[in-house]
């Protein structure tokens, strides 16, 4: 864990200041860079100032809370970010979800298991690294560059998080395959993520809004039900056919 955190510049957001303090001293221990903000605010200072690999971001802070800085940081960037909650209900995680977060971290919580989080989702950013049998799509509406990591809809680039363009190369990868949510989440996330199904739900959500023509009526992504999802490739440029209503 200290080779993989080493030199890597981590930026805490949260109003408690102690434990700012103490993920200070914890993750620094393992060689990280670790700069520290009290609010939303002056979050996103040291956000623009550092350029940071990863965010620990708090969602209850007064004047700006974390659900707001979330989507102001992915504005901007596809940062890995980490949000702490201290409660664990499943609107809250889903919300965050939906302003970008990657993964969630409830309160209180022990320094190995945070620890473990953030080593995971960079290993996992770090490691997305494209092979020679990358594969390049265009079936005239959708275009998909996995080299230049460059996705484009109608002629349009779409942003997408590192978690969605993760999920989006799973999902072509194994095109045409029914894959259950626990594969899903074991190749995306992580074995560590089994219990949290709600990501894969949030996140095909969220791929569909951005790909899809209509996601009420998903061409690529298609819901297996009572198993997970399926993508389809077209087979030839014409198809899918979408026409303006």
């Amino acid at each position: 864990m200290e080779q993989l955190l080493q030199n890597k510049k981590i930026l805490v957001i949260d109003d408690d200041k102690a434990l700012c303090q103490n993920l200070e001293i914890g993750l620094s221990r393992q060689g990280a860079l670790v700069t520290s903000a009290n609010n939303g605010q002056s979050g996103l200072k040291k956000f623009y100032e550092t350029h940071p690999d990863l965010v620990i971001l708090d969602l209850r802070m007064p004047e700006m809370d974390g659900w707001e800085t979330c989507r102001l940081i992915r504005l901007v960037a596809q940062t890995p970010i980490i949000m702490l909650t201290s409660v664990a209900q499943e609107h809250e995680v889903v919300r965050g979800l939906r302003k970008g977060a990657d993964d969630y971290v409830t309160k209180p919580f022990s320094h190995d298991i945070l620890l473990a989080r953030v080593a995971a989702l960079l290993r996992r950013s770090s490691q997305f690294t494209v092979s020679d049998n990358s594969y390049d799509y265009d079936d005239g509406y959708l275009q998909i560059d996995f080299e230049r990591r460059i996705v484009s809809k109608a002629g349009e680039r779409i942003k997408l998080s590192a978690t969605e363009f993760r999920l989006l190369r799973y999902l072509f990868d194994h095109a045409g395959r029914a894959l259950t949510n626990e594969a899903i989440l074991n190749n995306v996330w992580g074995e560590e993520s089994q219990q949290n199904v709600e990501y894969v739900h949030v996140y095909l959500s969220r791929l569909r809004t951005k790909l899809e023509k209509d996601p009420r009526n998903a061409q690529y992504i298609v819901t297996e039900y009572g198993l997970g999802y399926r993508f389809y490739k077209c087979k030839t440029k014409a198809a899918p056919v979408y026409t303006e209503a």
